[in-house]
């Protein structure tokens, strides 16, 4: 199973492109080409998916069941903006201008592992997130999470 771990920061250039970081270049497997699917997070950021990661995850999505509602909606909702890219000759990976919008993404940029996948914030935004939240809430959410049972 694919998984990354660390935080680096990058830069966007004018074009709207950045450099995947060394440090999550090198967690990449070798020898496969290299294709991901760039997505809205959760929050108000990007996620990258390796499209290793992408797969198991689009193929789920597709089983899920037509004629409720719901599925409908998510999907609608999660796929929405989806695209496959791949970097250029130099290694950058271009950003669609509608994505970076949703995501709120300037100049600055944080790229953080997500397990299998890595999320791309604003640097500010990111910022903002973990100081909005204390040590104790950090402690009391880390309880919650990790305490809840699994059937």
């Amino acid at each position: 199973m694919l998984s990354f771990i660390g935080e680096f920061e990058s830069t966007v250039d004018t074009k709207g492109r950045f450099l995947i970081p060394s440090g999550f270049k090198k967690q990449l497997p070798e020898g496969e080409a290299q294709q991901f699917v760039l997505n809205r997070g959760f929050e108000k950021c990007l996620t990258l998916y390796p499209m290793q990661s992408w797969q198991p995850l689009y193929q789920s999505i597709s089983q899920l069941n037509d004629f409720d509602p719901k599925v409908r909606e998510f999907r609608r909702y999660f796929l929405n903006g989806a695209i496959q890219i791949e970097p250029d000759s130099a290694g950058r990976i271009l950003l669609p201008k509608n994505l970076m919008e949703y995501a709120g993404l300037g100049k600055d940029i944080v790229l953080v592992a997500a397990v299998n996948k890595i999320e791309i914030w604003d640097k500010t935004k990111y910022q903002q997130f973990f100081d909005s939240m204390s040590p104790d809430d950090f402690s009391n959410l880390a309880n919650e999470v990790m305490n809840k049972k699994t059937d």
